[in-house]
């Protein structure tokens, strides 16, 4: 019998683990013995935990417990790319979404708001597509509203992104697709307290400079970043209580109209590395390991798993379960838990501004 490599062995059992749903601390101690990156771990998991809602680590290195889906469809938001399983958040992100897609709506955003990935069942890294997005915190919206006709599961695998940049200039807002009501989208994603970041195409960071005439203290939450022409990020403070999640510096003071956003513009953030013609090749990167993630995060990768998705859906404010008839996974019919009670890839240069 001819013997499996080490990461075909282990994508093998993370396929096997996506269909039980859950993880055993046996499977576990397997995939470990074999040197399995974090991303192969988390990313074979379907379900959270059942615990009470608690993110571990940093935005980039971390794990949640606890976690709660967003409903596939709600009454103002529509969740994409169901297939990729990221839906998944603190309550206080998934209760901020609920509230913000409202808001969206009011603001004339469509019928609401088009959610894009959150974070996994349990956190941690992904297989592809972003570096943060592991302690539920973190969520991308689309710049594309929700349309009054609903999204079927294949549309929103399908449906492209629209970039808001005009692509035959630098760094230039498209003037025939922006408007004042994305303006006023990203603003309002800005203004809730529990929002600290809001991450936008430095092109886009730049129009909101030149263009926004209301409350520009708000600006400085909104900050530029690669990419994100397509999509904007809301990112939320560690929750109170939350001990094991490391919080982010505090955005400084101001706007952020000035010369950490005039940086973006020139030739050092865009400019490839210089070489070293006698330096020694460099070593290849080192994927996470689970052993890189706070201790905390191995026990959550362990812990018993939710009984089923539905289980583990976010309940809005009226209480009613939104049920997630588009779902990219069958999930059993179950007595339902009780209410949660919640509270009211471009290298990145190495110096960069602060803030980020």
């Amino acid at each position: 019998m001819l013997s499996m490599s080490p990461l075909k062995a282990c994508r093998t059992l993370a396929s096997a683990l996506m269909i039980l749903g859950a993880v055993s601390a046996s499977a576990i101690d397997v995939v470990l013995a074999q040197d399995a990156p974090a991303k192969e771990l988390f990313g074979g998991v379907t379900l959270p935990t059942r615990a009470a809602p608690s993110p571990y680590g940093s935005y980039a290195k971390g794990c949640i417990a606890g976690a709660v889906a967003i409903p596939t469809d709600g009454p103002t938001w529509q969740a994409m790319r169901l297939s990729r399983n990221r839906r998944w958040g603190h309550p206080q992100m998934i209760a901020l979404l609920e509230r913000f897609s409202q808001d969206a709506a009011r603001l004339g955003w469509g019928s609401g708001i088009l959610i894009g990935d959150i974070s996994q069942p349990r956190g941690g890294p992904m297989l592809s597509g972003h570096a943060s997005h592991q302690v539920g915190l973190d969520a991308d919206v689309w710049f594309t509203p929700k349309p009054a006709q609903p999204l079927s599961p294949q549309q929103r695998e399908d449906m492209p992104f629209t970039s808001m940049l005009d692509k035959s200039k630098f760094l230039t807002v498209d003037k025939r697709r922006w408007t004042d009501v994305h303006a006023q989208v990203v603003v309002k994603a800005a203004s809730y307290p529990q929002v600290e970041r809001v991450f936008v195409n430095p092109a886009i960071k730049k129009k909101l400079c030149e263009t926004w005439t209301g409350d520009r203290a708000v600006l400085g939450k909104i900050r530029p970043i690669y990419g994100h022409d397509e999509h904007f990020h809301i990112r939320i403070r560690c929750p109170e209580g939350a001990t094991g999640c490391k919080p982010q510096a505090p955005v400084g003071p101001g706007d952020g109209c000035d010369k950490s956003l005039a940086w973006w513009f020139t030739k050092e953030p865009w400019a490839a590395p210089k070489k070293d013609p006698n330096a020694k090749p460099a070593p290849k990167p080192r994927a996470m390991q689970l052993t890189d993630l706070p201790k905390a995060c191995r026990t959550v990768l362990r812990a018993d798993g939710a009984g089923n998705e539905l289980e583990a859906t976010y309940r809005p404010a009226d209480g009613q379960v939104l049920v997630p008839t588009a779902s990219a996974f069958v999930a059993p019919a179950q007595a339902l838990a009780p209410p949660f009670e919640l509270p009211v890839e471009v290298p990145v240069p190495p110096a960069r501004p602060s803030g980020y």
